[in-house]
């Protein structure tokens, strides 16, 4: 079997649709962000069409509560001896392909289907990305995309760089050992288990990740690149997200115009979807699969 790990914080709706697709080929694990307004009608419904169900986390964008709800997830699905491959995706995700197409793929698949970089390498919107774990945050605490949060974030890392801050070194860890990538991972069941035995054990990793910013994009490449594990990672990682287009969301929210692109890959999991801008596109991905 496989399991299909879904955090979600809006659409519920759109969410109980997508489980009730995947559930005949997967086990089907959610979280919902406990923010969400759910109504029991939809809150037995996800109970309905899922393996498990949960919205015991308030998430919180670029904060640790995604790294804690995710692994909620990954430990439960994690239960079941017969789960072998596991999928994390979001709840605006869509399958690009017949459930059967994409569970046929990864069955008996030893590949590990991450993005990863190193931190040291890159630079996002001006700041350093080693800085989202050398210094202090509280995004738990603090609304990163409030104007305060990102008055507050400026100000973070002003202070920090002014102070010299590096919390990596106090740690033992040099910069070149962070990765970072995309949260959104397709991983079989032995290197899952690894990644969260190994990050159990490791109590100063912990203690990096649950005050660094975007942790959730962090934990489990810096682990698994820094392992045996690391030559199994293909980068591509089958999903399709539009960058580019300019529709109010960003990533742009996928809509009929993404139709031809699609068919042209190997794509098998699309972001961001949302009823209704995104159901033409679905109901024609439904006519391609049949």
């Amino acid at each position: 079997m496989q399991a299909v790990l879904i955090l979600a914080h809006k659409n519920l709706d759109q969410v109980i649709e997508l489980c009730n697709t995947l559930n005949s080929f997967f086990n089907v694990y959610v979280h919902v962000d406990n923010k969400c307004q759910i109504t029991t009608e939809q809150r037995r419904k996800l109970k309905d069409v899922s393996s498990y169900y949960s919205n015991k986390y308030n998430v919180k964008w670029g904060s640790y509560s995604i790294v804690r709800a995710t692994i909620m997830l990954m430990n439960e699905a994690l239960k079941n001896e017969d789960n072998q491959y596991f999928h994390l995706i979001s709840g605006q995700d869509w399958p690009l392909r017949s459930p059967q197409e994409i569970f046929d793929y990864y069955e008996n698949n030893n590949s590990i289907y991450m993005n990863y970089f190193k931190s040291i390498d890159i630079v996002k919107s001006g700041e350093k990305l080693i800085w989202w774990t050398r210094f202090y945050f509280n995004y738990d605490d603090v609304n990163r995309r409030s104007l305060f949060g990102k008055i507050y974030h400026r100000f973070l890392i002003r202070g920090q760089r002014i102070l010299k801050i590096n919390k990596l070194k106090r740690f033992g860890i040099q910069d070149n050992y962070m990765y970072s990538g995309e949260e959104w991972i397709d991983i079989p069941r032995d290197a899952l288990e690894y990644a969260l035995s190994e990050y159990e054990r490791r109590k100063e990793l912990q203690k990096i990740f649950s005050s660094s910013f975007c942790s959730d994009e962090m934990w489990i490449q810096t682990i698994l690149c820094n392992s045996k594990f690391k030559q199994r990672i293909e980068k591509n990682t089958h999903r399709y997200i539009n960058w580019e287009r300019k529709n109010g969301s960003y990533p742009a929210i996928l809509d009929d115009k993404d139709y031809e692109e699609i068919m042209k890959g190997q794509y098998f999991w699309g972001r961001k979807f949302e009823t209704p801008y995104s159901d033409k596109l679905k109901k024609m991905l439904a006519k391609t699969n049949k």
